[in-house]
């Protein structure tokens, strides 16, 4: 048991020497893209006062002190201090829950600019021309804070599923709660990843099944958290393929979705809603995997339907397992 215990040791070890070596290198990439916003774009027009500050401050929001906290991260992961870096960083998630909020005007308002403002449409141009920007425009650069923050809740979890229960920075990550899979997100969290993991969603209105009650989706609506996402293959009735859907579950319902046709000129890249299921009256079973075998089955009972989701990872399984039952309660 102990040569076990050591070699699950060593192999956590080094799971979570890679992600974190990942997680500072992708953050030094991270930096470099905010850099390029801050020094050509807002430290210059602030100068020049092309912009009043209060559109200034509309456009790019807190990208400065999300930057100051993005470097703050750095310097911890470059001592070895991961704990401690994440558990400051989190505090700073408020800055992004602000930030994914004011993304939609932001973008709106950038493009009042660049029809009204003949000083500023020109500098943009200018700014974009610059070799640093490699052909990319401000419009790709100000969704990166949300891209990159999808990017944190894998890395968070990763570390956490690798880090041993006994040690205190395990402790210190559960308590910070990074272990967005697995426990409730905080509030300041809750709109920042429904918007992150949905963004690349096309909602074409669907068209439940007759035996299921028809739900008018609105994601943003008051008292409703995002949990998980991932893809899981449905088991269907008949003998027919298994299909493979992208599942996005919340507190109150789950939404099942299917890639667009890879040849559509606009959504080839998007995902489409096929059905909402409310989770008020559904039970969560588990068919198979209740011990350590490849992957499980889940059965997901409606008043009128029966969902069963498979999927060959046995850990995904359980994961699921456990989001659901806990959504359901």
């Amino acid at each position: 048991c102990d040569v076990h215990y050591s070699f699950v040791r060593a192999r956590w070890e080094r799971k979570r020497s890679r992600t974190a070596k990942e997680l500072l290198e992708t953050e030094h990439k991270y930096l470099e893209q905010l850099d390029l916003v801050l020094t050509y774009f807002v430290t210059i027009l602030k100068a020049k006062g092309t912009l009043k500050p209060a559109v200034l401050e509309t456009i790019f929001g807190p990208l400065e002190s999300l930057y100051s906290a993005s470097h703050v991260l750095s310097l911890h992961l470059e001592k070895g201090n991961l704990g401690p870096g994440l558990e400051n960083f989190c505090l700073s998630l408020d800055l992004y829950g602000h930030y994914a909020e004011n993304l939609e005007q932001a973008n709106k308002t950038l493009k009042e600019q660049v029809r009204k403002n003949k000083s500023f449409r020109k500098f943009k141009k200018l700014q974009e021309t610059r070799p640093q920007f490699q052909g990319r425009e401000l419009e790709d650069l100000l969704p990166l804070p949300l891209q990159r923050l999808h990017q944190y809740k894998h890395f968070f979890r990763d570390l956490l599923e690798n880090t041993s229960p006994d040690t205190a920075e395990y402790q210190k990550l559960a308590m910070a709660g990074i272990d967005a899979e697995h426990r409730q997100p905080t509030r300041v969290a809750h709109p920042v990843f429904l918007f992150v993991s949905l963004h690349p969603l096309l909602f074409i209105p669907a068209h439940p099944p007759s035996d299921l009650t028809a739900v008018s989706v609105s994601l943003a609506c008051s008292g409703r958290w995002y949990i998980r996402e991932g893809w899981l293959s449905v088991v269907p009735s008949k003998g027919e393929e298994l299909k493979n859907r992208m599942f996005f579950l919340f507190s109150d319902i789950l939404i099942a979705a299917k890639p667009c046709h890879p040849l559509h000129l606009l959504n080839s890249n998007k995902l489409s809603c096929q059905v909402v299921y409310p989770l008020h009256q559904c039970s969560v079973d588990k068919v198979f995997g209740h011990t350590w075998s490849q992957g499980g089955l889940l059965s997901l009972s409606f008043p009128h339907k029966t969902l069963l989701l498979m999927s060959s990872n046995q850990q995904e399984i359980n994961d699921w397992y456990r989001s659901l039952t806990a959504a359901v309660r």
